[in-house]
């Protein structure tokens, strides 16, 4: 059995604001515990918005803490693996975790953390 546990942004108008784009999670039983699976889903190129690395920061420490979880694989949504940089947000700036951050969070886990790379992947 499965368990697909969304991380759900903020709706438009909620104190914290609004953000483009959100990471699924989900933990999948394996033999030997469970795999967390984590989907950046941003449309049409899974950009690196600030509701993408925030959710990130938020699912790599959730599955960090999960005893249950052994390892994680990176993927995206839509047939792309991730566009790069959000550049709608160079102007406005940078708000949330910065993607340096993001990947440092992933460096030093004490979990592996694997990308399955599927269609596009740039930046």
């Amino acid at each position: 059995k499965q368990t697909i546990i969304p991380f759900k942004l903020p709706k438009p108008g909620d104190l914290t604001g609004s953000m483009k784009g959100q990471v699924l999670y989900e933990k999948r039983p394996t033999n030997n515990g469970h795999v967390a699976i984590l989907t950046m889903d941003n449309k049409p190129v899974n950009a690196l918005s600030e509701g993408v690395r925030v959710g990130l920061d938020k699912c790599i420490k959730d599955l960090v803490a999960d005893p249950e979880i052994k390892a994680a694989v990176l993927t995206g949504a839509h047939g792309v693996f991730c566009g790069g940089a959000d550049i709608s947000e160079f102007a406005s700036g940078l708000n949330g975790p910065s993607l340096p951050q993001v990947i440092s969070l992933m460096e030093k886990s004490s979990k592996p953390i694997v990308a399955a790379v599927d269609g596009l992947a740039l930046g």
